[in-house]
């Protein structure tokens, strides 16, 4: 999964289309939820409803898969809540065919949406048992995401610049890597702060011009790296 996607959605009679069919009451509950909690992007929500959180979590926690909670996932980490994924694509905004980079692919789940919504996605991980659970499910479901186990703190500089950047961990400070390898008129979605409580950042760059909007009140697994916590 090194060398570039073809960044196709699934077709109508993959997994992840069946899924949607099959929509059942708590699936259906928890996109009523992203909406009370003020989610209004359309083409998130119906990425959402598509992408079945449930393929992503455990086995022993799947009957909690549409909570609105973080879950265990195994190397100390966890799959995002709903509403906080949600609410960092959201930010993001990604649009059909933007280049986006996570970091911090976890289980897959983040990524699964990205690419649902038409994103071309490329996603780092530091685990690599994550990362390879994270592809079987992915690739079971259809999608075509650029993955590879690394440091995700000094990005993918091979397929920069990047549309958006979204980072699924909290860092002490923004990684000057991911700022550079930010494209004209991009976003980065990133927690900053320290290991208890972090400020979501939301990174506008104009030409040489960084502007950042703060939201409060998060609390993510540890950005690991270079350009992260040590």
């Amino acid at each position: 999964m090194d060398s570039p996607p073809r960044f196709k959605r699934p077709p109508e009679d993959s997994p992840a289309r069946k899924a949607s069919h099959r929509f059942n009451i708590e699936r259906s509950e928890m996109i009523d939820l992203l909406r009370h909690r003020g989610i209004r992007n359309e083409r998130l929500l119906t990425a959402m409803s598509v992408v079945d959180r449930k393929e992503f979590v455990p086995g022993p926690f799947a009957n909690r898969a549409y909570e609105d909670s973080a879950l265990p996932i195994g190397e100390s980490q966890t799959i995002t809540q709903p509403y906080t994924a949600a609410f960092m694509t959201e930010c993001l905004d990604p649009r059909e065919g933007d280049r986006i980079l996570e970091v911090g692919t976890g289980s897959g789940y983040q990524a699964a949406i990205l690419a649902e919504m038409g994103a071309r996605v490329f996603t780092i991980e530091r685990h690599m048992n994550l990362l390879t659970e994270a592809r079987k499910v992915i690739e079971k479901l259809g999608y075509d995401i650029a993955s590879k186990c690394g440091d995700g703190t000094i990005g993918w500089k091979e397929f920069a610049p990047f549309e958006g950047i979204l980072v699924t961990a909290g860092a002490p400070d923004v990684p000057q890597p991911l700022l550079e390898q930010l494209g004209e008129g991009g976003r980065l979605v990133i927690p900053i702060g320290d290991m208890d409580v972090q400020n979501l950042h939301v990174i506008g760059r104009r030409k040489e011009r960084y502007e950042t909007r703060v939201v409060s009140g998060f609390k993510f697994v540890p950005l690991i790296g270079k350009k992260g916590w040590k």
